[in-house]
């Protein structure tokens, strides 16, 4: 069973869709896909994003745009054909094809569709789960209970392609969508949706737009590359980072250039084992929390399908930081590792601080005495920082 990840998505270091292998010498997150050989594809937020442009505009132009063109937070614009299309004087719905390139991904192909239809002015954009999107029905998740499992960052790029319909055509702006999929409440069987409270269908995902395919085999091999150029650089100070939030969050924190940026995705252990043969004087581990947290638990892997977050083990780290028993009990029974972080953090009791010092400690039993100092930093959704260790090595 794979998460409701739809691939590994949004961790591009914008790659468009489709270029396949090269020679490129430089370091860097996009050099490692073009090292892969594997071509890359758009998530759903993307595709639902496509399709509300498409909608919106025959809705206030009478004729849908086809292709459609979008453009993504990373500034890449790709463009849609319509699969779908349907126009009446009071709605107007527009549907695509989901292409997640050469990833195994189990909502390629999926029909994804945006129903947009007019609101009164001032209404705003308003977000409803047509068939096959699920609705939130547990806390934890980074939407409230009842909303359409539609996330933050796909919103706000369908509210932003909303207002640059309206500029264009004379609209209002304020306008009701509802995101469906087809088949995807059935598709959503093989997700980890159902376990999370997200009942009824899938999840729209997507902070880039983009869907990095990571086959193992592949995404391994170009780590190494990466950690190869890097030293031939002269790096002494590399970051291995699970997606691109966390990626601009250790630019910020220590301006390391694109070179010492290692693209992880959810192979920890292939980047601790190649450095600890290839070592470099420090290594910055950045990830969100719960992705973290499976390190700190001792998984190298922290693929959904592979590894799952231990409520149990967090409940262990909250009592060792303060927590007392009912909170540990609530740590343990809560819904995801986000849901167990606001729940210490709500009680002062430092569980990202833990989580990190735990995962930088694990790191450093995989390099062997590796001359590598190791510090790690934990995010939440948004690129905020929930936890972080002290940099330690071998010797400390």
């Amino acid at each position: 069973m794979s998460g409701d990840v739809q691939g590994v998505d949004d961790t591009s270091g914008g790659a468009e869709s489709g270029p396949r292998g090269g020679g490129d010498a430089k370091g860097g997150r996009s050099a490692q896909l073009k090292h892969t050989g594997l071509r890359s594809g758009w998530t759903t937020g993307a595709c639902a994003t496509a399709a509300t442009t498409a909608a919106y505009t025959a809705l206030l132009a009478g004729d849908f745009p086809d292709p459609v063109t979008i453009t993504l937070p990373k500034g890449q614009t790709p463009a849609f054909a319509l699969a779908a299309e349907e126009l009446t004087d009071s709605y107007a719905m527009a549907g695509i094809v989901k292409d997640a390139g050469d990833d195994p991904d189990v909502t390629h192909g999926a029909l994804v569709r945006a129903t947009v239809r007019l609101l009164p002015a001032g209404s705003g954009v308003v977000f409803r789960a047509g068939p096959g999107v699920g609705t939130v029905t547990r806390p934890g998740l980074p939407l409230p209970v009842g909303e359409p499992a539609i996330n933050p960052v796909p919103r706000q790029l369908m509210r932003e392609h909303v207002a640059e319909v309206a500029a264009r055509h004379g609209g209002s702006g304020d306008v009701e969508i509802t995101v469906s999929v087809d088949h995807g409440e059935e598709i959503a069987r093989s997700t980890w949706n159902p376990r999370l409270g997200i009942l009824g269908g899938l999840s729209i995902l997507g902070t880039t737009g983009v869907v990095v395919p990571y086959s193992c085999s592949a995404w391994i091999d170009s780590i190494r590359r990466g950690v190869d150029v890097a030293r031939a650089a002269g790096r002494t100070h590399v970051a291995g980072c699970t997606g691109s939030t966390s990626e601009k969050t250790v630019v910020a924190e220590y301006a390391l250039p694109e070179d010492a940026l290692l693209d992880m995705g959810d192979f920890a252990g292939a980047v601790l084992k190649y450095i600890r043969r290839h070592p470099v004087d420090r290594l910055t581990v950045c990830g969100g929390f719960a992705k973290l947290s499976k390190l700190a638990a001792g998984h190298l892997d922290l693929h959904s399908a592979r590894s799952q977050v231990d409520k149990g083990f967090l409940a262990e780290l909250a009592r060792g930081g303060g927590a007392d028993e009912p909170l540990a009990v609530q740590v343990a029974e809560a819904n995801t590792g986000l849901a167990a972080l606001q729940l210490c953090q709500a009680a002062g009791v430092p569980l990202g601080d833990l989580v990190a010092a735990t995962a930088r400690d694990e790191a450093l039993a995989v390099l062997r005495g590796a001359p590598v100092a190791v510090d790690v930093i934990c995010i939440d959704r948004a690129g905020n920082v929930v936890g972080r260790s002290a940099v330690r090595g071998p010797a400390d």
